[in-house]
């Protein structure tokens, strides 16, 4: 049996086992969608958001990229963050980073990667912002954990500072932010940064009306 071929006989598997628990599952979640969070993830195949929460299929609106970035020029991912919070109204947005990112660790050094060169670029910034910080850590792998929730910090700021969140915060007072960092060798999620329309500071430039 091909590789393929087994998620495929594994899909028809899983779906007999959700009707054998709730025969309604499909027809109930098929008519509605109206997931409370939105999940701006790695695309680390180890860090699937479902699994790692404990959540069932409909309860997490997810986009997934090279090291959980927002980028003000990404259109997928404002098209993602507009539907999400206008439309679904999410009452979250959680960015999650982990541990051991290739994406994290890639930036840190000099190697031309090609076109991925622009993508980590964003990372690298964060870097410069704390260079002197990071460059105290004489681990590397410190480092790059220091580094991975640092950057998580700057996502989340970057949500901020989108009208999409702004316009949403003075209307009606939510999406929380968050920001997360999850742990490859123990699977625990920790809590690094949240940013909420009441208790958020951002530098004025940043703000809209």
């Amino acid at each position: 049996m091909k590789s393929y071929e087994k998620l495929l006989l594994e899909n028809k598997a899983w779906a007999a086992e959700q009707i054998g628990r709730d025969p309604e599952f499909f027809t109930r979640l098929s008519k509605l969608q109206s997931p409370e969070f939105l999940w701006i993830g790695c695309s680390d195949s180890r860090v699937p958001a479902n699994e790692i929460t404990n959540t069932a299929p409909g309860e997490i609106f997810v986009h997934r990229n090279i090291a959980n970035l927002v980028v003000n020029t990404d259109l997928n991912m404002l098209s993602v963050l507009q539907y999400a919070v206008e439309v679904l109204k999410v009452q979250h947005v959680i960015v999650c980073g982990h541990y051991g990112c290739g994406g994290i660790k890639a930036a840190m050094t000099n190697n031309d990667l090609g076109l991925i060169n622009k993508w980590l670029r964003n990372i690298k910034d964060t870097y410069r912002f704390h260079q002197a910080e990071l460059d105290h850590i004489e681990d590397m792998e410190l480092r790059a954990n220091r580094l991975t929730e640092l950057s998580v910090e700057e996502q989340v700021m970057n949500l901020a500072k989108t009208t999409i969140v702004q316009h949403a915060w003075k209307a009606e007072q939510r999406p929380v932010l968050h920001g997360w960092v999850y742990g490859l060798n123990d699977g625990i999620l920790h809590d690094v940064i949240k940013m909420d329309s009441k208790t958020t500071l951002i530098d004025p430039i940043y703000q809209y009306r």
